[in-house]
């Protein structure tokens, strides 16, 4: 059998990430995918039993990373075809008394619509929204190098590091860390007076799915929300998250990489002989395939390794779009749905207890705002999250659409289907979401640094073995960087390439 470079266990942005820049550095590489179709959490797939001909996003629908990270910077989507699209607001958040929060791609706009806590909000994004290349890399580092969490800042490119780009790090670095601590602290109410800059913000804190404040909400929301108001705000790729994946392996195949779905690895004996192995998995399932290639005390601190709580998805079909009270909530990408932050901190807490929140905190995405080719006649997709305890089994399209109609009368009027994903069944479709954990590890801010343990490499876990899913630093999200991070080491250790390939078109 011929020997491979490289395997790739999972088909995920991470997982192709790691194949596309090893193939492009002239590597043999196979991607080994147990699902039938490509992509992992940024799939896009027709369920025939809701709406014949539509799409919906199965997992993650809505992409701030795609264009800000410093790996699909260096891809160009743009340049490959996929377009990504964003409407005027870019998030907002409902509250009841006819009120809301609106968050704008215009930062000027957002804080005058906030009144009397605009100054406050523009003081606290503006830098980080001026400076969200500097950021973003922070933030999609590797937790471990000054170079890995600079990749991305103009000046640092290849594997060394100019003085003026670690200089132009440094006053962005300390507002975002004055910042985290800040809101993610008892001190987080300070800043703000009114109820809708509030949960403006805690709406964003809250993907995290853990109580709050946390510093790990807290970093999630600086950055997310500093991107709402960059150069790409909260985007969504025309036809579905599927095009991005599909660039992507467009790529993988022009520089001789190939892809099998349908391939599940249960034991070593099901990969084919190849010099390096990649899994954009879980720590637990690398442990269950490859685990006794593993030093006994990195297997230890692997199995410790924590999941956090879930969500439920739930896919709703349309005859017209959501009938919010307020009118410009009906323009957002993104809308999250909780009440105040006193209910949003409530819901949370309830879930950190294993309990369902009487009012959950629910994201809601209706792609068709931003991308009109996602209307089907007069039908269109909405795509929604509770957030439940891990493994819930709890089918909760009631207790969403009860929450959206608290905001939204008559949305009850405007379904015509429904389809509910619980928490415990989400991963049968993407196995890195162990019990519903979308973030494939507990999103705390320890977890954040230490991912997936605190040791000085978080990728090479023995000889030839790399993890590079969202279980790895940066975390969750559409962004490419595990990958990215685990092939640009694995280059350098196991190929000797020390020229890093160009990822351009």
């Amino acid at each position: 059998m011929t020997l491979l470079d490289a395997v790739v266990v999972g088909s995920g942005p991470n997982g192709l990430a790691a194949a596309v820049t090893l193939a492009r550095a002239g590597l043999g590489v196979r991607v080994l995918e147990a699902q039938p179709t490509i992509g992992g959490g940024a799939r896009t797939v027709a369920i025939p039993e809701l709406a014949d001909g539509m799409l919906f996003d199965l997992c993650s629908a809505v992409h701030p990373m795609a264009w800000a990270s410093p790996f699909f910077r260096s891809f160009d989507l743009s340049a490959r075809g996929v377009e990504l699209v964003a409407p005027d607001v870019a998030y907002a958040h409902p509250l009841d008394g006819g009120r809301a929060g609106i968050a704008f791609r215009d930062l000027a706009r957002t804080a005058d619509r906030l009144g009397p806590d605009g100054d406050a909000w523009g003081d606290l994004l503006g830098p980080l929204t001026a400076h969200w290349r500097q950021v973003t890399a922070l933030a999609l580092g590797d937790k471990r190098t000054v170079h890995g969490m600079a990749e991305g800042v103009p000046g640092s490119g290849g594997h060394t590091l100019p003085v003026r780009a670690l200089a132009s790090m440094v006053g962005p670095g300390l507002h975002f860390g004055s910042a985290l601590l800040e809101q993610g602290g008892p001190r987080w109410d300070r800043r703000f007076l009114t109820d809708e800059a509030k949960a403006l913000l805690t709406g964003v804190a809250a993907h995290n799915i853990t109580p709050l404040p946390s510093l790990g909400g807290a970093g999630t929301a600086l950055l997310l929300a500093a991107l709402a108001h960059a150069d790409g705000g909260w985007a969504i790729p025309v036809g579905g998250s599927q095009a991005i994946v599909n660039a992507m392996v467009r790529d993988l195949e022009a520089h001789g990489g190939t892809v099998e779905t349908g391939r599940r690895v249960e034991s070593w004996s099901d990969l084919p002989p190849a010099r390096a192995v990649f899994f954009d998995t879980t720590p637990s399932t690398l442990l269950r395939i490859a685990g006794d290639r593993v030093r006994l005390r990195r297997r230890a601190a692997l199995r410790r390794f924590q999941y956090g709580n879930a969500a439920a998805k739930v896919d709703f079909v349309l005859d017209g779009p959501v009938p919010w009270q307020v009118p410009d909530v009906g323009r957002a990408s993104t809308v999250h749905v909780g009440g105040t932050r006193a209910e949003l901190v409530a819901a949370e807490d309830s879930v950190s207890h294993g309990l369902h929140a009487d009012h959950p905190v629910v994201l809601v995405s209706d792609p068709s705002v931003a991308d009109p080719s996602r209307l089907s006649g007069p039908v269109r997709p909405l795509w929604t999250y509770a957030h439940v305890p891990a493994g819930s089994t709890q089918d909760v399209t009631e207790a969403v659409t009860r929450q959206i109609e608290r905001f939204a009368p008559g949305f009850r009027d405007v379904v015509v289907g429904s389809r509910c994903i619980p928490a415990a069944q989400m991963e049968r479709h993407n196995e890195n979401y162990p019990g519903g954990d979308i973030s494939a590890g507990a999103a705390t801010m320890w977890q954040m640094v230490a991912r997936p343990t605190l040791a000085p490499d978080p990728y090479q876990v023995a000889e030839g073995l790399y993890l590079c899913s969202a279980s790895t630093p940066p975390g969750p999200g559409v962004h490419g960087m595990g990958g990215w991070h685990a092939a640009r080491r694995a280059l350098l250790r196991e190929f000797d390439v020390r020229s890093l390939p160009d990822l351009r078109p």
